[in-house]
């Protein structure tokens, strides 16, 4: 005999919350480490890192710039603030693109200045 088991909404809410979380915080370390690893002149690292953020901002343009966890933890609850989907604070999730766009654009100068490449 098979057991089913049924998550509740609130547990599953919480699991995604906590993966978009986890996901978040790759992107953002990545985007604040590129300029740490290019002042170092490490410049395949600080490529790795441009390429991890670039897929993500792929990822982002084919959902319409919506994270596709966000759609998954929209199932679970009919909160829609700009932080429903993840634990960060409300203000940081609002202007999270605009923060992250433009430190992730400015590294990206950065290291291209650093790396001599006009």
């Amino acid at each position: 005999m098979l057991a089913t088991h049924q998550v509740s909404a609130t547990t599953a809410l919480r699991a995604v919350k906590v993966l978009h979380t986890l996901a978040w915080a790759l992107f953002a370390g990545s985007i604040v480490a590129l300029p740490v690893v290019a002042w170092h002149r490490d410049f395949v690292a600080a490529a790795v890192l441009i390429a991890v953020v670039s897929f993500e901002v792929l990822v982002l343009v084919a959902n319409g710039w919506r994270c596709p966890l966000t759609a998954v933890a929209a199932r679970y609850t009919d909160d829609r603030h700009d932080n429903f989907d993840i634990y960060l604070p409300l203000l940081i999730a609002r202007y999270n693109k605009q923060i992250f766009g433009t430190l992730f654009v400015a590294g990206i100068l950065f290291t291209l200045v650093l790396s001599g490449i006009n």
